[in-house]
């Protein structure tokens, strides 16, 4: 047997093995299986390939699918490809290569990086979205969807069919009937404005638009179109619900209930002067209504097209082109905040003070009513804005004495936010409003029901979210399976008809926002009912991105059925992910839009789990050295040398730089790929390094020097059971098997809980006790058992010289002895708190009693100089560990 470890031709014997025996493929789950699903969020596979950045999450699942399936689980860990989307098709209209193929190209270069990377994925189970076998049940899901509707009192989605039609919608003919359940349907076609980006041929979401740019830096301006929408709001109660549940990071469960925004509060109607028109607008305080001065309205509220007066028109038709060119953050963000005059007047309802009607982009159409009432002397916004146009400013909470800024805030001269009591209402309101000296809150009721008694006003529950805005203008992403009919009519295509897919065209770039690149296919587009002889045309916008992800998970469990999304014995047994790790960027699209999804496709009876992720984990981002100038410029890493000590100087300039972290980027030629340094040190000494650098969900600088120590820690691995294999011992050396089992219990606890760094530094420890001690061949193939996880193919081979019987991932994960362990242990730490703060620490026999440790943490208060005259020590609170039993912390409370 050789000493040598030859990392090179290791990996490469076991590359080949494992796809030459199907070690990772994942058997159908039978009754009585323990099941856990382990998955990645899939990659799209751009041209770049991998860096070392971005394998951080997939060792972490890997590790973890790993040990699962050694310790009798059955074990799911795909992997596939979001290869729909925007990137290719960009690449397509500067080549003209077809997106299939440079697709195609990248997920070639990603699946081999994976693999050299030791990636257990069950092969036999990839998907790719843009794949015509899996785009046919994204397709399938969308038509359910269509022929869906949400009934509001059983809050769940029922067929379409189920739908009631009143008599007199049915009297008036079929599309009267159409108009009536696109009201209701979970997908619609609506009129929207949208993020038009002409550079890109598209329709952006409102999340991919930053500064009024998209991602690439190109302009994006505000345009109205026919799309398709999704029905996610009617979802919101049931999306904040669920996140209780979820094993999730509290700052992700923040975003998305942040995102849905629910608020309770009034509408309220005011009459414009002049006019029987009026404006609602929506408030979460009431109370603040007599001190309206002005409302402002989005520049794309109804009334702005239809009531503003000839000698207004000019200046407010340009201020609103102008606010067509913003993104939403430019329109929301704490700038200064602009308007312009439309000659409206309103009538404020419980004054009936006349205020004027204000134009403003910091409102938007989609939020709320599209409509804000001004209070300037209770809100920040509203008070630079009264102070930008001299708009009268009205206090109606008084702040209280004690306030010192009490008498600019009466005088208008302040703004006041805070809690307070009524001041008496200002002159005309109605006394029957609220009460002077009211609380805000009480009155904020009182104002409530006096609107609500008038039928001025109503409470209702709003919220941010807005309805998903489906289409887009892309060529690249799955066909909409609709045919709009000549006689205005539409339908969609029945599953035996899917997949439609994408036609051949000549040129990928839409003419114009209303003209997608699928009407190039006039071919494809126009279609003919063979029963009745009607035309029609198809839809030619396709489907954002996010589609095929909102379900993969679930194909992943039936990944060749032919008839069916996943068979339902498959998808129940599998239920929902166990583990997900990916990115936090995703909280607001991919995380909220599966979840909608999953509540659909579970209402409409496709599948019984509800909630598409158990737990979510965020890996953190890796960066890599850059250097910066005294001016901030960030500066190419190959163009700066070390010279001496941290010392770091510019070449072409000779000015001295500072060494920083920054995000891998071809700009700053700092990308690392797996490659190189896999060549250099090894797949085994990679992952290593990688997760010892520091807990999955924190951030970490890549330093490839640190790869060296991993190697080194290996080879002496690889010496020490190379070696006992050799000539076992027949018993082991003094402490090694105590050793053995405090390594299992610990890096079974820590990868139970994903710490995987802990968990290799536990392995560096054992190393370090027993490098030198005899070791018997159970305690090898013990040590194999517990390494094979983080170093595969080291433990693989090795495995294979101790004689294992096939792969080492279909042995059992060893177990500790616990008895063994605990009755090893002579002394343990028990941790002395008085009143909730720390006061130290005693070491005691793992079965002291609990009046013997209370009278030892008497005996320490002394030694600490506190009286204890008054300290009655029954009182004492004894904290036992529930898995030991063994005493671990005591709770001195607070005594006179």
């Amino acid at each position: 047997m050789s000493d040598t470890y030859d990392f090179a031709a290791i990996e490469e014997t076991w590359r080949a093995r494992w796809a030459e025996e199907g070690v990772y493929a994942t058997p159908d789950p039978k009754p009585g299986d323990k099941t856990f699903y382990v998955l990645d969020m899939f990659p799209y596979p751009s041209g770049s390939g991998l860096h070392v950045g971005h394998p951080v999450g997939y060792l972490a699942t890997d590790i973890v699918a790993r040990y699962k399936r050694m310790a009798g689980f059955n074990v799911l860990h795909p992997m596939g490809w979001d290869s729909f989307g925007l990137p290719a098709e960009q690449h397509a209209i500067k080549t003209g290569e077809h997106p299939e193929l440079s697709t195609g190209k990248n997920i070639k270069t990603f699946r081999r990086q994976m693999e050299l990377l030791g990636l257990g994925y069950d092969w036999d189970r990839e998907i790719a979205t843009s794949k015509p076998d899996y785009y046919k049940w994204t397709q399938f899901i969308f038509t359910q969807m269509y022929e869906a509707w949400f009934d509001e009192q059983a809050n769940r989605a029922r067929p379409i069919s189920e739908l009631p039609i009143p008599e007199d919608v049915r009297a008036k003919g079929k599309l009267a009937v159409q108009d009536y359940q696109d009201t209701r349907r979970l997908v619609y076609f609506d009129d929207a404005l949208v993020n038009w980006c002409a550079e890109l041929g598209t329709i952006l979401a409102n999340e991919e638009v930053f500064d009024g740019k998209s991602e690439q830096g190109f302009d994006v301006i505000r345009v109205p179109i026919r799309q398709v929408k999704m029905r996610i709001t009617a979802y919101a109660e049931r999306l904040l619900a669920g996140l209780e549940g979820l094993d999730w990071p509290e700052g992700i469960k923040d975003s998305q209930r942040n995102w849905i925004g629910r608020s309770e509060g009034l509408e309220i109607r005011f009459a414009i002067e002049g006019s029987d028109e009026t404006v609602t607008t929506f408030t979460t305080r009431a109370d603040t209504l007599a001190g309206v001065t002005f409302l402002a309205l989005a520049p794309e509220h109804p009334l702005v097209k239809t009531l503003i007066p000839a000698a207004n028109r000019a200046e407010v038709d340009a201020y609103s082109e102008a606010a067509a060119r913003k993104s939403d953050l430019d329109r929301t963000v704490d700038a200064e905040k602009t308007g312009v005059f439309s000659g409206l007047y309103a009538i404020n309802p419980v004054s009936g003070a006349k205020v004027q009607i204000f134009v403003a982009d910091y409102v938007l159409p989609d939020y709320g009513t599209g409509a804000v009432m001004g209070v300037p002397a209770h809100d920040e916004r509203d008070f630079a804005f009264a102070g930008k146009y001299g708009l009268p400013i009205v206090p109606v909470i008084d702040p209280g004495a004690d306030v010192s800024a009490r008498d600019a805030v009466l005088k208008g001269e302040a703004c006041w936010t805070e809690d307070g009591v009524m001041l008496t209402p200002p002159e005309g309101t109605d006394p029957a409003l609220y009460m002077a000296g009211q609380r805000w809150r009480e009155a904020r009721e009182a104002v409530a029901d006096y609107l609500e008694a008038r039928g001025l006003g109503k409470r209702v529950i709003t919220y941010n979210l807005r309805d998903w805005i489906f289409s887009r203008q892309r060529y690249w992403g799955e066909p909409i399976p609709v045919i709009h009919w000549e006689d205005g009519t539409r339908t969609t295509l029945p599953v035996s008809e899917l997949p439609l897919t994408l036609p051949h065209v000549d040129d990928y770039k839409p003419t114009s926002y209303d003209a997608p690149a699928l009407a190039r296919a006039p071919g494809w587009v126009e279609v003919t009912d063979p029963k009745t002889g009607m035309k029609g045309k198809r839809e030619l916008n396709t489907m954002p991105q996010w589609a095929g992800s909102c379900w993969y998970p679930l194909r992943f469990m039936d990944p060749k059925n032919e008839d069916a999304l996943v068979d339902p014995s498959k998808e129940k047994a599998w239920g929902a992910v166990d583990l997900y790790v990916g990115g936090a960027e995703h909280a607001t699209l991919h995380l909220l839009y599966a979840r909608f999804w999953y509540l659909a496709l579970h209402d409409l009876g496709i599948i019984s789990t509800a909630e598409p992720f158990a737990k979510l984990v965020n890996q953190g981002m890796l960066t890599s050295f850059a250097y910066q100038n005294a001016r901030g410029i960030i500066l190419p890493v190959d163009e700066v040398e070390e010279r001496g000590e941290g010392e770091f100087v510019h070449v072409p300039t000779g000015e001295r730089v500072e060494r920083i972290g920054a995000k891998m980027s071809k700009s700053l030629r700092n990308v690392v790929t797996p490659d190189d340094v896999i060549a250099r040190y090894g797949s085994d000494a990679f992952r290593v390094c990688l997760m010892f650098m520091g807990p999955v969900e924190g951030g970490r600088v890549w330093e490839t020097e640190k790869a060296a120590a991993s190697l080194k820690f290996l080879r002496r691995v690889w010496n020490y059971v190379s070696r006992g294999l050799a000539a076992p011992a027949d018993q082991d050396g003094s402490g090694v098997s105590l050793a053995l089992g405090k390594l299992i219990e610990a890096v079974t606890e820590d990868l139970e809980n994903l710490r995987l760094n802990t968990a290799i530094a536990e392995l560096m420890k054992y190393l370090n006790a027993v490098e030198n001690e005899p070791a018997s061949k159970d305690t090898l193939t013990g040590f194999i058992r517990v390494l094979a996880p983080f170093a595969p193919f080291m433990a693989e081979e090795l495995w294979s010289r101790a004689g294992g019987q096939g792969s080492v991932f279909h042995a059992d994960w060893p177990k500790a002895d616990s008895e063994a362990l605990k009755a090893a242990v002579e002394t343990i730490e028990v941790v002395v708190q008085e009143g909730g703060k720390r006061r130290g620490s005693l070491q005691v026999s793992p079965d002291t009693d609990d009046a013997t440790v209370r009278a030892a943490a008497v005996d320490l208060l002394k030694e600490l100089g506190r009286e204890t005259g008054g300290l009655d020590p029954a009182r004492i609170i004894v904290v036992r560990d529930k898995k030991t039993g063994w005493i671990k912390l005591l709770n001195i409370p607070k005594f006179e």
